[in-house]
């Protein structure tokens, strides 16, 4: 592709300006400018930002949008959290070199169906903070796309403790996803997140409903859940699969991430 102009802005005022110029775009990490414009005419480089850091507390992990997946991938405490639902979804990334370029910024902001790390991140119901808009949530983003340019911040995940897996089927271990699914139980609590459908992550909330609306986890009530899935969820097809074979692995997929949480919380 070609990039007209590049800059490195100083401030988040100043490369929000420079973004609501017509045909510019934000670099992020880099990875994914082939799925740009063939000629983008302002390129902005956010590296100068300081928007590179993971910050812990008690209650969130507090991630910028400039932080790599490797950082992620290897972070002391996110690469554990939760089972290394994180750490899991991104080892499936192609390979190291790529994820240390690609941002979590550049993951979220483009909203991509084909993503690994969108469909935990979903379940985990994190948050996003952008320059203008402020906080919203990564479900409601995921849904409706903003109708106006703005700047991701940070992604923050607020702590909880339970279990979650996330699984993806894929033709060869560097392509792109077929279908993904990330099951997550917290306390008595599931949320069952699906991804690649082909298009962007979803939450399955009415399989949830079901499976928190239940006395007791019977095979019954997994199957049934699994079945719901499929019912709720509307997939499509592409060159790595059908819409056929999509609902079959969803239905596979959820059923085992259930049954893989189910009877185990860990932190």
């Amino acid at each position: 592709m070609k990039i007209e102009a590049y800059t490195v802005p100083t401030d988040l005022e100043e490369a929000y300006q420079l973004l609501q110029k017509e045909d510019a775009g934000i670099i992020a990490g880099g990875a994914w400018l082939k799925l740009l414009p063939k000629t983008l005419v302002h390129g902005i480089d956010l590296s100068g930002l300081k928007l590179d850091t993971i910050n812990e507390t008690e209650e969130n992990y507090t991630i910028g949008s400039m932080v790599t997946l490797r950082q992620i991938e290897t972070h002391s405490s996110l690469r554990t959290y939760m089972g290394g639902v994180l750490q899991e979804a991104i080892s499936h990334i192609m390979g190291v070199p790529i994820r240390n370029i690609a941002t979590i910024g550049g993951t979220v902001a483009g909203r991509y169906g084909f993503s690994d790390l969108l469909t935990p991140l979903l379940a985990l119901r994190a948050n996003l903070v952008f320059y203008k808009k402020g906080q919203i949530t990564l479900e409601s983003y995921l849904k409706e796309a903003p109708k106006e340019k703005d700047i991701l911040l940070q992604v923050i995940i607020k702590k909880e403790y339970g279990k979650a897996n996330y699984t993806t089927v894929k033709k060869t271990a560097n392509d792109f996803p077929i279908l993904n699914v990330s099951v997550m139980k917290i306390g008595t609590h599931f949320r069952v997140a699906v991804g690649a459908r082909p298009s962007v992550a979803t939450l399955a909330t009415k399989t949830m409903a079901y499976l928190n609306e239940s006395k007791a986890l019977t095979e019954e009530v997994i199957e049934k859940a699994a079945a719901i899935a499929v019912e709720e969820i509307k997939f499509g097809s592409n060159a790595r699969g059908s819409k056929a074979y999509r609902t079959q692995l969803c239905k596979v997929l959820v059923e085992r991430g259930i049954k893989e949480v189910a009877y185990e919380n860990t932190n």
